[in-house]
C-alpha cells in the first residue's frame, strides 16, 4: 500500500510539473508572438470613391459593430455572462454577414464605420468578412485597420476562441487621400496583453473641394472588458487627436462603439441592472469645448449585453446606447438615428449621422 501510495504521489507530482511546463510553454510563445503594431501605421486604401464633397455639402455615415457575425439575436456570449464562445456553424456567419450587408445598403450612407470584423478567425470560421463586404460596395474607397491579432487564445479551456485576425474596418465613397491606424493606450498589462485587442483608431483623410480643409473621419472602437482606466486613457486620446486636426481648420467626424456613455444619451432610459459582467464607463464633455456635438439617438437601444438571447421581455436583458458619433463644431447635425433590427444579425444596432460641413 505504502509503495502504491507513493507512486500515485510520484506520478501526480509528475503530472502537476508536466501542466506547469506546458502552460509556461504556452505563455512564452504567446509572449514572443504578442502583437505589438507601431503608434502609426500607414493603411492601404482599396477601391475607388464615387463623390466629392465641399464646404456646404451634407455627408451621411453609418456606424454597426457587425459582433464578427456571430453574436446575432439567438446568441450568447461567455464573457457576458452566456455560455457560447461562437455560433454553430459557417453558414449562420455567412448569413448575418448578408443580412448586416443588406442592412447598410438600404441606408446608402457615404461612409460606413464598422467594427469586429473578422478576416481570419476560427470564431467566425475563417471566413474573410471584410472582403463579403467590400464586394457589395464596388465603387468605394475600404481600409482595413487590425485591433486584434492572436496566434492561439487558450480560453475557455473546453472550448478555446483560438486564432483570431479581426479589426475595423471603413468603406467610403469619399475620396480617400490616406489612412492611418492609430494606436491607443493598451489597457491590459501583460501577460492578459497576450491575448488582448489593441485597440485602435482608422483616420482618413477626405479633401474638400475648393477648400484647404480636409474631412477627418476616424473609426473607433474602444476598451470594453478593461477596468475602466483604459478606456478613459482611449477616450482622451481620441479627443486630442479630435482638438488637433479642428485647429488645423478641418472637418472632424468620429464615430463608432464607444462602449461608454455618450452626454446625449439619457442614462434614465436604459438604467443598468446587471452589474455582474460588463459596465459601460460614462463619457464626460470636459474633454472638448461644447460646441462639438455628441451624436446619439437613444429612442432604440443600439447595444444589448449577450448574456442570454435577445428577448425584449425578459428581465435579464440589459439594454445600452454605447454607438454613435462626435463632430466639430463646425459641422451641423441634421439628425442622428439607430436602426432598430431587433439584433438580429449583431448585438448592436446601426447609427446613422447625417451632417452637413459649414461653409
Amino acid at each position: 500500500m505504502k509503495k502504491f501510495i507513493k507512486a500515485f504521489f510520484i506520478t501526480l507530482l509528475v503530472l502537476v510539473l508536466l501542466v506547469a511546463a506546458l502552460a509556461a510553454a504556452g505563455l512564452v510563445y504567446l509572449t514572443v508572438n504578442e502583437y505589438a503594431p507601431a503608434d502609426r501605421e500607414k493603411i492601404d486604401i482599396y477601391g475607388g470613391s464615387t463623390k466629392n464633397i465641399a464646404p456646404g455639402d451634407s455627408i451621411t455615415l453609418l456606424t454597426y459593430n457587425i459582433g464578427y457575425g456571430a453574436n446575432d439575436d439567438l446568441h450568447d456570449f461567455f464573457m457576458d455572462g452566456g455560455s457560447t464562445v461562437t455560433t454553430e456553424s459557417a453558414d449562420n456567419i455567412t448569413a448575418n454577414i448578408e443580412g448586416i450587408i443588406n442592412t447598410v445598403l438600404e441606408q446608402d450612407a457615404d461612409v460606413n464605420f464598422f467594427q469586429e470584423v473578422d478576416i481570419e478567425s476560427k470564431r467566425s470560421y475563417e471566413i474573410d468578412e471584410a472582403n463579403l463586404i467590400s464586394l457589395s460596395f464596388p465603387q468605394s474607397n475600404i481600409a482595413f485597420a487590425t485591433n486584434f491579432l492572436c496566434k492561439y487564445i487558450p480560453y475557455p479551456v473546453d472550448d478555446n476562441i483560438g486564432k483570431i485576425n479581426a479589426g475595423i474596418f471603413t468603406v467610403s465613397k469619399l475620396p480617400t487621400s490616406s489612412a492611418e491606424r492609430v494606436s491607443l493606450t493598451n489597457g491590459f498589462t501583460w501577460p492578459v496583453s497576450t491575448c488582448q485587442i489593441k485597440r485602435c483608431l482608422l483616420v482618413e483623410r477626405i479633401p474638400v473641394e475648393n477648400s484647404t480643409k480636409e474631412l477627418v473621419l476616424i473609426n473607433v472602437h474602444l476598451d470594453a472588458y478593461d477596468s475602466g482606466e483604459g478606456k478613459e486613457a482611449q477616450y482622451n486620446e481620441l479627443c486630442e487627436l479630435m482638438k488637433l486636426e479642428f485647429a488645423k481648420g478641418n472637418y472632424v467626424i468620429a464615430g463608432g462603439d464607444f462602449n461608454s456613455i455618450l452626454p446625449s444619451v439619457n442614462k434614465n432610459k436604459y438604467p443598468i441592472n446587471i452589474t455582474d459582467h460588463f459596465i459601460p464607463a460614462e463619457i464626460s464633455k470636459k474633454n472638448l469645448i461644447e460646441t462639438w456635438k455628441y451624436c446619439t439617438d437613444d429612442s432604440v437601444p443600439s447595444s444589448r449585453l449577450l448574456n442570454e438571447p435577445y428577448d425584449p421581455k425578459s428581465l435579464n436583458t440589459q439594454l445600452y446606447v454605447l454607438d454613435g458619433f462626435i463632430c466639430s463644431p463646425n459641422t451641423i447635425v441634421n439628425s442622428t438615428k439607430t436602426i432598430d433590427t431587433q439584433f438580429k444579425y449583431s448585438d448592436h444596432n446601426p447609427v446613422v449621422l447625417d451632417v452637413t460641413l459649414v461653409k
